[in-house]
């Protein structure tokens, strides 16, 4: 499986402190499957220079390496919808066109047509993280399906399906998966306890939704052709 949202880097935002952390991060997602995470730190009130970035992750996957953890770290980021996107093309995720993009948690912008539109015509794709958790999106999905168009695509959690952030994210996560408005499945893991990197509970009761090739899609299929920038051609 692929994780395209995940805080595994050490002392950037509010994931991991220390490196060991980041590594034990890695160990549990190897053991639960994963094969290969993208590390997508904050982009919001620090644009992290991808220099220092791109060093933390070279150093993890060195001690991975070392530690016979088979597990690959790339570079992306878990970007703020509201920033310019002229500042964002440095956190696409493994260079491609795809970009994760954050709405705030409470609430949709007036304007998150247009900000989409934006993104797309400075040449990003971009991917709206964890809709299900959205207060607004929550109350009226279809706010949600009123900004799928062209190349906009969605990212779901997997601990949104096992019920991890309540009961509400939970039935949102169900009724979008049912919709077929669902691209990928990822952890949005930020620590070895309450949110760790697995994606494998989340998966099997996806599969019972949407059967289990398709729910394959979403953390296999999709996250690959986004690793290598190629288009992704349906949901499911």
């Amino acid at each position: 499986m692929i994780d395209l949202h995940c805080h595994i880097l050490p002392g950037i935002d509010d994931g991991p402190i220390e490196m060991q952390t980041s590594i034990d991060m890695a160990r549990i997602a190897a053991e639960d499957g994963i094969t290969t995470i993208v590390a997508t730190p904050h982009i919001k009130d620090i644009l992290h220079p991808t220099v220092k970035l791109r060093a933390l992750i070279s150093q993890l996957n060195i001690h991975l390496e070392k530690k016979n953890i088979p597990v690959k770290v790339l570079l992306g980021g878990d970007v703020f919808a509201l920033l310019s996107p002229s500042r964002l093309k440095d956190y696409t995720i493994n260079n491609s066109r795809y970009i994760l993009i954050e709405f705030p948690h409470n609430y949709l912008p007036s304007n998150s047509k247009e900000i989409l539109f934006s993104l797309a015509m400075h040449g990003l794709c971009p991917i709206i993280t964890h809709p299900e958790r959205n207060q607004a999106i929550m109350k009226r999905p279809d706010l949600l399906f009123d900004m799928l168009y062209g190349n906009v695509l969605v990212q779901i959690t997997s601990g949104s399906l096992t019920g991890e952030f309540g009961l509400h994210e939970q039935a949102c996560a169900i009724y979008l998966l049912k919709k077929e408005a669902v691209h990928f499945i990822a952890t949005d893991a930020h620590s070895t306890d309450s949110r760790r990197p697995e994606l494998s509970n989340g998966l099997k009761l996806a599969g019972k939704i949407i059967g289990m090739e398709n729910a394959m899609k979403l953390v296999w299929d999709n996250p690959c052709s986004v690793l290598k920038d190629e288009p992704i051609l349906s949901t499911y």
